[in-house]
């Protein structure tokens, strides 16, 4: 029972997206620096899930303790996973849960470090600033909420990933990177609407919160059409191959996530399947880029 609670609040489901953005990462470094070490790409995931499980833990624990769990309403992509209102005894645990996966990502950072150089240092450290700050602070100033999250999957894993294969910062990694980054903050932003009131009575300022609806409808529009723009011009311009294409093909998910988002606004939570293509294009936009650029090698 316990086991099962404590796997509710890692929200395993959510932790796909930490293996695509890794993926991503390998495949940039695969284009520059053949071969690759698997045993390396291993660590990496291992230090990135367990980045993953503490956000997601500490979030569920915070949530708790500051109430808004008992206030929110559940959607399967936004609301917290409901564990520990219905096990209150086990939120010391869900916290020492929390705890040890940071201690653990910041072990297997350093092992990195030592073993690969310094140069994935200043990515490491911003990594455990997001994962400490993220739900206490962060999530009160409106733009650093925005893009807290493409940071960290986007830009962090993607380029962390590849700066430790290849020995040194890429062009093309920094570039790839902006596209999970644009995704995974309309992720995030899309999975906020429904907790717009819950969340402002706890002293939340999320953007949707601070700019409205309608202003974050706009921002998911531009974030959209930027990272599949991106992905154009990387063609047109040789720097990933003509395969490259497919990955346009998620837009469509995005786009019918805008036009719920636009007809629903916060009530959007009611009508999951457009928060449920929003997760598609998320992930399958990075994985197909990914799949993209090492068959075209």
């Amino acid at each position: 029972m316990q086991i099962k609670i404590l796997l509710q609040t890692i929200r395993v489901p959510f932790l796909v997206l930490t293996p695509v953005c890794i993926f991503l990462g390998v495949s940039t470094a695969y284009a520059i620096h053949p071969p690759i070490d698997l045993f390396t790409v291993i660590i990496i995931l291992f230090g990135a899930i367990a980045a993953h499980i503490s956000v997601n833990t500490l979030n569920e624990y915070y949530d708790f303790k500051s109430g808004l769990d008992l206030i929110t309403k559940k959607t399967a992509f936004s609301g917290g996973s409901g564990a520990l209102p219905d096990n209150p005894d086990m939120a010391k645990s869900v916290l020492v849960l929390g705890l040890v996966s940071l201690a653990a990502t910041i072990i297997i950072g350093v092992s990195l470090v030592l073993e690969h150089g310094m140069e994935i240092m200043p990515i490491g450290l911003v990594g455990v600033v997001l994962i400490i700050a993220y739900t206490k602070w962060i999530n009160r100033f409106p733009f650093l909420c925005l893009i807290a999250p493409g940071l960290g999957f986007g830009v962090l894993m993607v380029v962390g990933t590849n700066v430790v294969l290849t020995g040194g910062n890429s062009y093309l990694a920094w570039m790839i990177a902006l596209v999970p980054f644009l995704l995974v903050n309309n992720l995030l932003l899309l999975n906020q609407y429904p907790d717009i009131e819950a969340d402002s009575t706890i002293g939340r300022n999320t953007f949707p919160i601070f700019y409205g609806i309608k202003n974050s409808n706009i921002v998911y529009a531009i974030f959209m059409l930027s990272a599949y723009s991106l992905i154009v011009y990387f063609i047109f311009s040789e720097t990933i191959p003509s395969l490259s294409v497919i990955a346009l093909i998620p837009v469509l998910f995005s786009i019918y996530s805008l036009l719920g988002a636009i007809k629903f606004g916060a009530r959007i939570g009611a009508h999951s399947k457009y928060l449920a293509t929003n997760v598609a294009a998320a992930l399958l936009t990075p994985l197909l880029l990914g799949v993209s650029i090492v068959c075209g090698q």
